[in-house]
């Protein structure tokens, strides 16, 4: 008998991609003999692979009407994969149109919202429930009970390469450069890595090369932070994240890593996104602490350091 085909959809962002590490899990269980493709983009792969899930993984190029080769192309690959079930874990308007690329042959079974689909996520409510909980429904309407939390694990890491001292807490100051709504000011970073600093723990700083005016800020404010900009991957911070005592920062993505590599973990949100609908999510029910202000330029540095003492129990 020829194994099941299974195509998983997961385009993007991190957060979300990383959020779906769970119903990864609970679809591999679902079909253990199963082929299973994972469709995303580029920048996940990575990811992908050491999940450990899938058996190959497709990338997405996302073509626009106006690139019919590439759309024939797309078209191709979904229907020569003779998928048996495709579970749609992006269902955007993009996922769906995925699915009318099968016209006019023969559908697959199809988790998802699409128009038509064999197994729909009908609730009408699906937009105001968290991410996990949403696909956890979408699975339990295709005959997959069990959701676990998400869970990443990076590869070994040797701190010394990156000239950290243990016990050290990592910073996520960075986020979305279109929303600066959702970060707390580099200055309040900067007072709150100097007070982790007089607690013995080393500040270890991450992001891109384009927060750099940040981490440079928050790594003159305190010379005893450790400066990773540019030098972590999304494996190495689920790496670095499970060797730390803590992870704080932004609501974006690196925290999501966190939290699913077992980090005890403080996100700050501002009203410019809801926890209750994209909070990350770690192993436990204490795993996350949100802490909420409607405007971050209003969040002390004190409220903060409150939080970090009761995580690692610290004592003035």
């Amino acid at each position: 008998m020829p194994r099941q085909r299974i195509l998983v959809i997961k385009l993007s962002a991190l957060g979300d991609v990383v959020l779906a590490m769970g119903p990864f899990a609970a679809i591999r269980a679902a079909h253990p003999d199963a082929h299973i493709t994972v469709l995303t983009t580029r920048p996940y792969v990575d990811l992908m692979k050491a999940s450990g899930y899938f058996d190959s993984i497709a990338i997405d190029r996302r073509p626009k009407l106006s690139q019919p080769r590439e759309v024939l192309a797309l078209r191709r690959f979904l229907r020569n994969g003779k998928f048996d079930r495709v579970y749609d874990l992006q269902t955007s308007d993009r996922s769906g149109f995925y699915y009318k690329l099968f016209w006019p042959g023969p559908k697959p079974e199809w988790s998802g919202i699409a128009r038509g689909c064999s197994h729909p996520h009908a609730n009408p409510h699906r937009d105001s429930m968290h991410s996990i909980d949403r696909m956890a429904e979408q699975l339990l309407d295709a005959g997959i009970k069990d959701v676990p939390a998400p869970y990443l694990e990076g590869p070994d890491i040797d701190l010394e390469r990156f000239g950290i001292r243990s016990p050290f807490v990592l910073i996520c100051p960075g986020g979305a450069p279109h929303r600066p709504a959702k970060r707390w000011p580099a200055e309040r970073f900067g007072l709150l890595a100097k007070k982790l600093a007089d607690y013995r723990l080393t500040p270890v700083l991450i992001g891109t090369d384009k927060e750099a005016e940040v981490l440079n800020k928050i790594d003159q404010m305190c010379p005893k932070a450790r400066n990773l900009m540019g030098r972590t991957g999304f494996l190495e911070i689920a790496s670095l994240a499970a060797r730390s005592v803590l992870a704080i920062g932004n609501d974006t993505g690196p925290m999501h890593i966190a939290a699913a590599a077992a980090a005890p973990s403080i996100v700050l949100f501002s009203n410019e996104s809801d926890p209750k609908l994209s909070a990350p999510r770690g192993i436990g029910k204490d795993a996350v602490s949100v802490i909420r202000e409607s405007d971050l330029r209003q969040l002390t540095v004190n409220r903060v350091m409150d939080e970090v003492r009761r995580r690692l129990d610290l004592t003035d």
